[in-house]
């Protein structure tokens, strides 16, 4: 939202929610009836039958511009800014895809009132010739001045600055602006095609191709790493007028008031408003950030859950990524696309890097092994996961790490004996493995309501449950910690009130509605933990998991042991070094042993 919102800021279908694309669906429908129906291929309407198609392309394109670019700003040295990304980020770009509904909608809206739209060829050279030259002068030169004009304190504060609160930008930041402002662009880049049809020159090549160009150049501008190579402005130097690169148009969201050119900085030379900075931010970034900037510190790896997890991770749906598990709205269509992108993600052979954040000039990144939680429960895939897991741990070494975690099942008694099997294997092995056992069950503690005299641990037994019996102290109501395995028929048993407590990585299924049951052991993350957003699977925002909040106090404390097979850190000593490190106790259930500052004890 802007800093001071002026009219028609809200987009007319904003609370439709998903919904808002059954306002398409009237037009798509009579228009594919007309197509079919026509009589001969001189009456099909090409160009209107093209828009439904044109939709669905652009959201599929639109959302490779997302993964391609976090895949990219996670593991890449040619990052241009490295400032934290946050939530609220996140939510304000939600309805990125306003725009391209818009876009259908207009398109609609010409081709009924526009006869010559109706019997546009697939092609035509003058059209394109049309639409370059428009493109090129007008649309450029007007959009530049609108630009400088949306940069005057009172359209700033009212429209632009909504596109300004994006200092760390992504594809799709390009996209976001009031409802108000985005018809302005419209009207303006609406020049070229509306001048093609006007003068019977327009083709559906022409016209759908001039939005696949303004669509790559606005997710080029915005995906915050270098990708233009240096190459194409020796061969041809004029493409430096012509072609704007990501790293130029970053200086105009972190200086402001300079680059504010569409897709070709000519302008901006012209009239002087081009960032001194830019060929040297250009350089600077191709070339790449030292290697000791970037190289990991820490590393958690995680995989893949369920199906939906596919879309979940920070390289799918950035709104669905940024909620816990199983909270989107739209769930049908999320496994309809699951079922689609599953397969061919367990084709990958090696982990990838999905997530990169910083504590305390701690570089975190957050590794994902492509193979879900199935995989890891069957016998016949057992050998290929440990080969993936063994693969990330000398992956892991050979990057700096100094720790790795082994998050959810990659920490398996019979996968790896709680990573021991690593350490064996390799007695020489820099980075240290830390199952996270300790502040596991320090968080597990916590949860357990002060006063408590009776509990029953259920579930499979495993390093956990052992190193939580030895802990555990008798207290006033029944408490049930469940492990891996627990069953709804167990639970049925457990008196009315109370308390499941899970040690697992896993939750439990809730099978009574009379009983209070608490969160897998998690963390609250510290205040100055950076660019966290995204949920760690069916966690709540900026809460981490205890097995992967061990491994960044490990770091930080700068312990020089494993903590995996046997060995243990001390329950004790790894909640006090949490605690002192910012981390807060977090449980989704209120009870009295956490304060008003979400402080606890054991």
């Amino acid at each position: 939202m802007a800093s001071k919102p002026g009219p028609l800021t809200q987009w007319p279908w904003h609370n439709l929610g998903n919904y808002k694309y059954a306002l398409v669906a009237p037009s798509a429908a009579y228009s594919t009836y007309r197509f079919v129906t026509a009589s001969s291929a001189a009456e099909r309407d090409l160009l209107n039958f093209m828009v439904f198609p044109m939709l669905l392309l652009r959201l599929l394109y639109g959302q490779l511009w997302i993964t391609v670019s976090r895949h990219q700003t996670a593991r890449s040295k040619h990052k241009i800014v490295n400032k934290s990304l946050d939530f609220e980020q996140i939510d304000r770009e939600r309805n990125w895809d306003d725009q391209i509904i818009l876009t259908a909608l207009v398109f609609y809206l010409v081709s009924a009132t526009m006869p010559q739209a109706q019997v546009a060829p697939w092609w035509s050279t003058k059209g394109m010739v049309v639409t370059a030259v428009l493109h090129a002068g007008p649309v450029e030169f007007l959009y530049y001045w609108l630009h400088r004009a949306l940069h005057h304190h009172w359209l700033y504060a009212r429209y632009h600055s909504h596109h300004h609160a994006s200092i760390v930008t992504e594809p799709i930041t390009s996209v976001i602006h009031p409802f108000a402002e985005e018809v302005v662009y419209f009207v303006l880049l609406a020049i070229p095609i509306l001048s093609t049809v006007a003068t019977g020159t327009v083709s559906v090549v022409t016209a759908n191709g001039y939005l696949v160009y303004i669509d790559f150049m606005n997710y080029l501008g915005h995906c915050n790493f270098e990708l233009v190579p240096k190459c194409l402005f020796h061969v041809f130097p004029p493409l430096k007028y012509l072609l704007y690169t990501p790293s130029f148009h970053s200086l105009h969201h972190t200086q402001f008031r300079t680059n504010y050119s569409l897709f070709m900085p000519v302008y901006d030379y012209i009239y002087g408003t081009t960032d001194k900075s830019s060929d040297e931010l250009y350089e600077r970034t191709l070339q790449g950030r030292d290697e000791a900037a970037w190289r990991p510190d820490v590393v958690h790896l995680t995989h893949l859950t369920t199906p939906e997890s596919v879309f979940h991770n920070r390289l799918g749906f950035a709104a669905v990524a940024s909620n816990p598990l199983g909270a989107a709205a739209s769930g049908h269509l999320l496994r309809a696309a699951s079922a689609v992108a599953s397969p061919l993600l367990s084709l990958f052979a090696s982990t990838f890097r999905s997530e990169a954040n910083r504590l305390d000039k701690l570089n975190i990144e957050t590794w994902v092994i492509p193979r879900f939680t199935s995989h890891y429960t069957s016998k016949s895939d057992g050998y290929k996961v440990s080969r993936l897991i063994e693969k990330a741990v000398s992956d892991a070494e050979a990057s700096g790490a100094r720790v790795l975690t082994l998050g959810l099942l990659n920490q398996g008694y019979d996968l790896n004996r709680n990573g021991e099997l690593y350490v064996v294997r390799k007695p020489s092995l820099k980075t240290k493995i830390v199952d996270g056992t300790s502040l596991a069950v320090a968080a597990v503690l916590n949860m357990i309501p002060q006063g408590t005299k009776d509990v029953l641990l259920l579930g499979n037994a495993n390093k956990i449950s052992l190193v939580l019996t030895l802990s555990l102290c008798k207290r006033e109501i029944q408490v049930w910690l469940v492990g891996d395995g627990v069953t709804d028929e167990e639970q049925m048993k457990a008196q009315k009130g109370s308390h499941f407590v899970p040690y697992s990585q896993f939750p439990p299924n809730k099978a009574r509605n009379d009983c209070v049951y608490h969160c897998t052991p998690a963390l609250l993350v510290p205040e100055s933990f950076e660019n966290l957003h995204v949920c760690e699977n069916w966690l709540p925002r900026r809460v981490m998991s205890a097995w992967r909040a061990a491994g960044i106090v490990h770091a930080l404390e700068k312990w020089d042991g494993h903590e995996c097979g046997g060995r243990v850190t001390g329950v004790q000593k790894a909640w006090s070094a949490a605690l002192a490190r910012g981390f807060r106790p977090y449980d989704d259930h209120h009870h009295p042993g956490i304060t008003h500052d979400g402080r606890g004890g054991l």
